[in-house]
């Protein structure tokens, strides 16, 4: 099959919900909060990246995660980048990206054992349909009251900083000796680039488009370089397949899409690919 829905996992947290909205069914009262859901494939491959959903009622931690260098280093596969879309958000909700000032190794381990880096971070009232891009090493936290999407490199690598006193462990070495320690810039992406498609990020260890309107046309997907397509709103079909809100499918042989609503196309590698190209080949990297 050229596309195939993915599994959904759901992931058990502290600072997750019970009301999930988006139209995922709600937990029990008695349930553990859910504060993530994942969509994996069935089969034994990594793939390259990973989306899942955020569902916060409490602060996450203040944490940071490796870039592949450094996360090979270690013996992991690779690093983590990755990118948040705002799908709802309490009035109040806020993220917290990079510090607001420059700091340096000694002041951020100090930071971090005596919770005043939470009052050092950049944070920032957030609203649907804000996007952020964090490269691996940012340091940032997830307020509470927030719904997102997340698109990342698939791996589970986290290095917390700061915890709010619960009782899961640090990982203070790690995490100092790979933050970046300079107020959170956001990487220039190319904006609308056509009538009904916009490159929210490019350029580095994914890309992520958003397809608008009345969408009709090819998903140049390859096994190399396969696409994953993220229903927001509206409803569609691609290759034989009905598509609609809360799934994610992962497409690896070029297909046509016709889709009315908002969908997200996510891929791995820096160049945006051209949709003119029928033989999942990419096309040039377009300019912000």
């Amino acid at each position: 099959m050229p596309i195939s829905g993915l599994t959904t996992k759901r992931i058990k947290k502290v600072w997750g919900r019970r009301a999930l909205g988006l139209d995922f069914f709600e937990q029990s009262p008695g349930d553990d909060r859910i504060g993530e859901i994942w969509f994996e494939t069935d089969g034994k491959a990594v793939p390259a990246l990973l989306v899942k959903y955020l569902f916060t009622s409490d602060k996450l931690s203040v944490q940071v995660h490796p870039d592949d260098r450094q996360a090979q280093a270690r013996g992991h596969r690779c690093g983590k980048e990755e990118c948040w879309l705002i799908l709802d958000a309490d009035p109040q909700a806020k993220i917290g990206i990079g510090p607001v000032g420059a700091l340096d190794e000694k002041n951020l381990r100090e930071a971090a054992l005596d919770g005043s880096i939470e009052a050092m971070l950049d944070w920032k009232h957030v609203a649907p349909g804000d996007f952020f891009y964090l490269p691996a090493g940012t340091i940032h936290a997830i307020g509470a009251g927030v719904t997102l999407l997340e698109v990342q490199q698939n791996i589970d690598l986290t290095y917390r900083l700061y915890d709010y006193g619960r009782p899961r462990p640090l990982h203070l070495d790690d995490a100092v000796s790979v933050a970046r320690l300079e107020p959170w810039v956001a990487p220039a992406a190319p904006g609308t680039i056509a009538p009904g498609r916009e490159i929210l990020a490019a350029g580095r260890k994914l890309v992520l488009e958003r397809w608008t309107g009345e969408v009709d046309r090819n998903v140049p997907a390859s096994p190399d370089r396969p696409i994953w397509a993220i229903p927001l709103e509206g409803s569609g079909e691609s290759g034989g397949e009905r598509l609609s809100p809360g799934s994610v499918w992962l497409i690896d042989t070029p297909v046509d899409m016709r889709y009315s609503g908002t969908v997200l196309i996510a891929y791995p590698g820096n160049d945006v690919i051209d949709p003119s190209r029928h033989d999942g080949s990419q096309g040039h990297m377009v300019s912000a």
